[in-house]
């Protein structure tokens, strides 16, 4: 199947689509993470910045100089703009059940947010979060982020799909794929200096996909961020990829990690 789908084909992989579960399974592997002749890099910490151990995070960006984080569960859900250093939350909105929020972006003065087995995004004004209005997609909704044309989101499949901005129509569809095997579980996602990089759910491996192509040029591997002990026993998957392009700076973080990790990407 070609890396661009149509957009008919979308709804058919969508069918296939696993959910993600509220609390952290035990880590399983992913043989596609492992595939032979796509490198793996490791990362060094440049500068650990305190984050909330509560937070069960679904979706990390950088906008104006401050942080933004969307979180999940039931009754939990909402996302938040804090400054980085000090952990301060400027300001906050709570998403109120039945709804599991799930992955957002800003892009264009908008903050999208889309939610988990519910079929509804929600669109905010970035400076006030009050709320402009809504969109259906089919499947699930996991992460989103966007390059300078479209959203992009991912559903917990293989599969990205390109949003029109406006309409928030499917304009086309990525099939990700590792020396020709498909990529499932694609979670949180960035655009990072024409690149997407993706959460693999479930694993400490990022993936950087040609936006093009949908090939996995590399994989990033953040397995050692967390120390044995405390920290990690009490944390959940990784989870959460932010970019600072105005200091060209990396984060990561996961649900409940009580770290927000700024990361060079190093040889292994």
């Amino acid at each position: 199947m070609a890396p661009r789908l149509a957009v008919a084909a979308v709804v058919l992989v969508l069918a296939c689509s696993g959910g993600e579960t509220k609390t952290a399974p035990q880590h399983t592997g992913d043989s596609t993470a492992s595939t032979s002749g796509v490198p793996t890099y490791g990362v060094t910490v440049v500068h650990r910045w305190p984050h909330d151990p509560n937070a069960f995070t679904e979706g990390l960006e950088v906008h104006d100089g401050l942080m933004y984080e969307a979180t999940g569960l039931v009754g939990q859900s909402g996302f938040r703009s804090y400054d980085l250093a000090s952990g301060t939350i400027a300001r906050r909105y709570v998403l109120a059940p039945p709804y599991f929020g799930e992955g957002i972006t800003i892009f264009r003065g908008r903050l999208y947010e889309l939610t988990w087995t519910t079929g509804v995004g929600y669109i905010y004004d970035t400076a006030t979060f009050t709320r402009r209005g809504s969109f259906s997609y089919s499947g699930e909704g996991w992460g989103l982020t966007h390059d300078s044309v479209s959203l992009i989101m991912s559903d917990g499949t293989s599969v990205l799909r390109f949003l029109d901005p406006v309409t928030l129509h499917v304009q086309s569809a990525l099939s990700v794929t590792a020396q020709g095997l498909p990529v499932p579980k694609l979670n949180e996602l960035e655009w990072i200096k024409g690149e997407i990089w993706a959460n693999v759910w479930q694993t400490t491996q990022i993936a950087r996909i040609n936006p093009h192509t949908g090939a996995v040029t590399s994989w990033i591997d953040i397995s050692g961020l967390l120390p044995s002990g405390a920290e990690a026993d009490s944390a959940d998957v990784a989870n959460g990829i932010a970019y600072d392009s105005a200091a060209d700076r990396i984060f990561v973080t996961g649900k409940r990690w009580p770290v927000v990790f700024e990361i060079k990407v190093t040889s292994k």
